[in-house]
């Protein structure tokens, strides 16, 4: 063990301790109290990282709440609007059905009262169809049921179409028929002209053959 060489006083000084004492007393003091502060400050910043950390950890789940919450909503409309075709659908099905059985029914009555009444108008005639019916049954027979309820547009377009022939025919076979109902107006006036002619030229003839007279309207 060295030897300890207490430290010379100088000379004629006098030590005062007591304020040395007091002087360590105050370093240490002031060593402390920074050390106490570094340390409340190092404590408050952690603090506030944590305090950060929570409210960033609580935005995160509000915020995937709120997602969550629009998901819902978003699918909840969207079940509602698949429900909604669904049901409007089901109800045109089931309206097309009803005004489809409705026809039908509609239909068969008709056939059926038609072919009774006709049958019983036959019954009680007996005789043919005039002419004026042949041609409303022609007629009938000709007119066509557009049926386009339910149609797109595409058939719309080929309907009327068809449509457009079937009047161009229609005109076509008019003109025809007035082609020949003119024509043979023309040959009838022919011929009654030659007749009173002949009548002329031979007044004395009284066996000469009538002519029938012959009808100008074309059969449909």
């Amino acid at each position: 063990m060295p030897n300890l060489i207490p430290p010379k006083i100088p000379d004629g000084e006098k030590v005062d301790f007591d304020d040395i004492h007091r002087k360590r007393m105050e370093k240490d003091l002031m060593e402390l109290q920074t050390l106490i502060e570094v340390h409340f400050e190092s404590r408050k910043k952690e603090e506030d990282e944590l305090i950060n950390l929570t409210e960033r950890i609580e935005k995160r789940r509000s915020e995937r709440a709120e997602q969550h919450r629009i998901r819902s909503e978003r699918e909840k409309e969207r079940q509602k609007r698949l429900e909604d075709e669904r049901t409007r659908k089901e109800e045109e099905e089931a309206k097309k059905r009803a005004d489809d059985d409705a026809k039908k029914k509609k239909t068969l009555t008709s056939l059926h009262f038609g072919g009774y009444m006709q049958k019983l108008t036959e019954k009680r005639s007996g005789k043919r169809q005039t002419e004026r019916e042949k041609k409303k049954k022609i007629l009938s027979d000709r007119r066509k049921s557009l049926d386009i309820e339910h149609s797109s547009q595409e058939k719309l377009k080929e309907k009327a179409k068809e449509l457009w022939d079937w009047m161009y025919k229609l005109e076509a076979e008019k003109f025809e028929l007035q082609y020949q109902f003119s024509r043979q107006k023309y040959e009838v006036q022919e011929d009654q002209e030659r007749a009173k002619e002949i009548d002329t030229d031979v007044p004395a003839a009284s066996n000469h053959t009538v002519v029938p007279p012959v009808s100008l309207i074309p059969h449909l």
